[in-house]
């Protein structure tokens, strides 16, 4: 019996070009950083040339924006799991630095992306706005809650560590630096 492949219309293709794209950009910034990678590397892991990838993207600058932009979507929704944790104070601290640990250091496009934005963040400073704003600020801002929850309901003293909870979350990114 012999196998049918559906074959891929030229529409499709266009379609999906720039998602393919986007992720070659991925896998060479990430194993280049931005200085050293050329567009053409881009293209060449593809097999197709620069200028299909300039047909898309009109600069390498519009290309990393882009394509820091779309590997952060594919990321875990932290929101919805910070907001899954139960029990005591410490226990969704606990949680909460465990979810964000493993988000940062266990998903390799988010490690590569915090990496990304230290070592590109002079010449890039929106991507490390944007990946502040996604995935940075959302965990400070529950942990920042959860310490003043704790220290509301007795569980924490009033203390220096109630007034600086950014401190709990800087060994995550720490770690996963």
């Amino acid at each position: 019996m012999k196998r049918v492949e559906k074959k891929t219309s030229r529409a499709e293709r266009k379609a999906r070009r720039p998602d393919e794209i986007l992720e070659a950009a991925f896998e060479e910034f990430a194993a280049k950083g931005y200085a050293a990678t050329r567009v053409e590397d881009v293209a060449s892991r593809l097999g197709i040339t620069k200028g299909t990838v300039y047909l898309y993207f009109p600069t390498k600058e519009v290309l990393f924006q882009e394509m820091f932009r779309q590997a952060s979507t594919s990321s875990a929704d932290l929101s919805t799991a910070i907001g899954s944790l139960r029990g005591s104070c410490a226990d969704r601290i606990r949680g909460l630095l465990l979810i964000s640990y493993e988000s940062t250091a266990n998903d390799r496009k988010t490690r590569e992306l915090l990496r990304l934005s230290l070592a590109e963040g002079t010449r890039f400073p929106e991507a490390v706005d944007f990946y502040h704003g996604k995935f940075i600020a959302p965990t400070l801002a529950a942990l920042t809650a959860l310490v003043e929850q704790g220290v509301k309901s007795g569980e924490f003293r009033q203390d220096a560590a109630a007034h600086a909870p950014d401190v709990l979350a800087s060994s995550i990114f720490h770690v996963a630096v």
